[in-house]
């Protein structure tokens, strides 16, 4: 990958600072991987933020239809969704203005990473947010 992956001290405070996360593609389904780490991720204290055009709520939690009709700050956004739909993401994200774009562990995109290499967003990608969390 040509990004410029942030070390580990780095998601160490993204973890404690930014509570408020975006999940694209978070499944209403509870055999789910998204579920299941969205569902960590609140009972440890993170506002959980559905994005998934097909569902209306998750976790009890207002589900939207993209990045850019979620109002106010966004601080991650969690990507729940297959490799080539990061670089779309990657524009939304770029768009709002989130602090994090955090993609799921086997999930990587060059051109994800290039479209928010000049802006102040951080790019994780094939990291566990979850998995991480709990190495805190």
């Amino acid at each position: 990958m040509s990004y410029q992956k942030p070390d580990q001290n780095t998601i160490n405070e993204i973890l404690k600072t930014k509570t408020r996360i975006a999940v694209v593609g978070l499944s209403d389904r509870p055999e789910r991987t998204s579920y299941q780490v969205s569902q960590y991720m609140q009972k440890n204290g993170y506002e959980i933020i559905p994005v998934n055009p097909t569902v209306s709520e998750v976790l009890g939690a207002k589900a939207y239809k993209s990045l850019k009709d979620i109002p106010g700050d966004i601080d991650i956004v969690n990507v729940f969704r297959r490799s080539e739909y990061l670089p779309e993401v990657a524009k939304e994200t770029k768009e709002v203005g989130a602090d994090v774009f955090w993609a799921q562990l086997g999930l990587e995109n060059d051109e994800a990473a290039e479209i928010l290499q000049n802006t102040n967003t951080t790019v994780v990608m094939d990291r566990c947010i979850k998995v991480e969390h709990a190495s805190i």
